[in-house]
């Protein structure tokens, strides 16, 4: 396998940057020395590689340096491709390849200029979000397989490749890519230098893992189909093995039950674990998903008949787009003592102290699970194992996130009216739990107070309670 050796110019530009140089050993009778075209400051390159600053000095260095990185990984896996295929490759060859990788422009005719399917793909789901089709939640899961279809693409040496030439073949292609992902990564390193070690593939991927970022590629697909970009979406020539590939398993749903419940609202805990416990209970009462919870605000907040209520718009996406109807779900005594502990104290005038996105061990679904544990809450779930194709069993603490709050919601509400769900958390015709739409929200609060054992209480036009 070729070797690729990187250096570094001391020749420094009017920008105050040198070039990186590479000395490319094809095999052990070609060795051959060209220059990059990648330039950084001198003092970000150590042994062989671009040192990023570790905060932004506000002249942009940082970003600057990282996306000389990505440049540099993607194009050595380029170049190593490249001398794989053509093992008598000459310098003249290599330095046209490496002009080509930096200026495709130049050598596209007119009339053949064809846009990269990962480019279309971005410019896509940038125009989603712009418009609203999507949130900035759901954009994060796009913006990751488009960072996976390009791993792909270079790794097979097809960067750059146009929309009309992804067929049948390369998305069955990108399915194996997927699972297999985590033995690639020591081999092409350079492709992985800027990811973390949580986000670095290191298994196997789920099947349901797979299928999730298939549907996201094929709702891609069918809009350029639906405007004519392509005539027909690849994935409609896939045929029988559409189902076993796009197929989705999932768990029995994992929520706590309502003696559980009760034993965290009065379980005493430390003072580390409560602001854990403030947004976890909020949000069992709520059952919203956790990316419309974080966003709540006190201007979120509306009363009807002296009943507070949480209203939004849900973000996350559907069948056929964005939801427009607002959800209204009432505000029990529960969550408004916990509430009105924290208005005023806020800044932006958040509703409550929400954990910022990202996990690790300051993110809620650690913290969620460290609650869990402290109150003893351990009844043991079943969790399916892929790999052993049987049931494994866990405590729920080690299971939990912030979908446990949603579900532990709908059991209750499900419990106190079982064939209908009454919170106003689905849209009519929803697959996986019907609605009231014609339920105002006193009603909606008479069901909901009924099913966490509450008691109804009013307000006044400054949220104070009424006696």
């Amino acid at each position: 396998m070729a070797k690729i050796d990187v250096s570094i110019s001391s020749l420094v530009n009017g920008s105050g940057k040198s070039e990186l140089l590479f000395r490319v050993n094809v095999n052990r009778d070609i060795r051959l020395r060209v220059k990059s075209g990648i330039f950084v400051y001198p003092n970000r390159f150590k042994n062989g590689v671009i040192v990023l600053p570790r905060a932004e000095d506000g002249k942009g260095t940082r970003k600057e340096m990282l996306d000389a990185s990505t440049t540099l990984s993607n194009l050595t896996v380029s170049i190593i491709n490249l001398c794989e295929t053509n093992k008598s490759i000459t310098k003249d060859e290599l330095v046209l390849y490496i002009d080509k990788y930096h200026n495709p422009e130049k050598y596209i005719q007119k009339d053949d200029k064809k846009e990269p399917l990962c480019e279309m793909f971005q410019r896509y789901v940038d125009g989603w979000l712009d418009t609203g089709v999507i949130g900035l939640g759901r954009k994060k899961h796009y913006d990751v397989v488009i960072r996976e279809l390009t791993r792909f693409f270079i790794i097979n040496g097809i960067d750059r490749c146009p929309v009309e030439d992804f067929n049948k073949e390369r998305i069955l292609k990108f399915r194996d890519f997927l699972r297999t992902e985590y033995t690639l990564v020591e081999k092409y390193p350079g492709l992985y230098v800027d990811m973390n070690n949580r986000n670095r593939p290191s298994k196997e991927r789920s099947q349901n893992t797979i299928a999730e970022k298939l549907l996201l590629l094929q709702a891609f697909m069918v809009e350029l189909e639906s405007n004519d970009i392509i005539p027909v979406s690849p994935f409609r020539k896939i045929g029988k093995e559409k189902e076993a590939i796009m197929k989705q398993q999932y768990d029995e749903p994992v929520f706590l039950t309502k003696a559980e419940f009760n034993m965290l609202l009065t379980k005493e805990c430390l003072e580390s674990l409560q602001r854990v416990k403030d947004l976890f209970i909020v949000q069992c009462c709520f059952g919203c998903r956790v990316g419309d919870f974080r966003r709540f605000t006190f201007d979120n907040i509306g009363i009807e008949e002296g009943i507070p209520y949480i209203h939004y718009l849900p973000q996350k996406t559907h069948k056929d787009g964005l939801i427009r109807t607002e959800i209204k779900t009432p505000i029990i005594r529960i969550a408004y003592d916990i509430i009105m502990k924290y208005k005023g104290e806020l800044s932006n005038n958040a509703l409550l102290p929400y954990y910022p996105d990202g996990n690790g061990e300051t993110g809620y679904n650690y913290q969620i699970k460290k609650l869990l544990e402290y109150c003893e809450i351990n009844r043991k779930v079943a969790m399916f194992n892929t790999t052993l194709k049987l049931n494994e069993y866990k405590s729920i603490y080690e299971v939990a996130s912030s979908k446990v709050a949603r579900k532990t919601h709908v059991d209750l509400m499900n419990k106190v009216q079982v064939d209908k769900y009454a919170a106003g958390l689905h849209a009519k015709n929803s697959s996986a739990v019907n609605r009231y739409t014609n339920m105002g929200v006193r009603e909606r609060f008479i069901l909901m107070c009924a099913a966490f054992g509450d008691e109804e209480y009013r307000v006044d036009s400054e949220l104070g309670i009424e006696r």
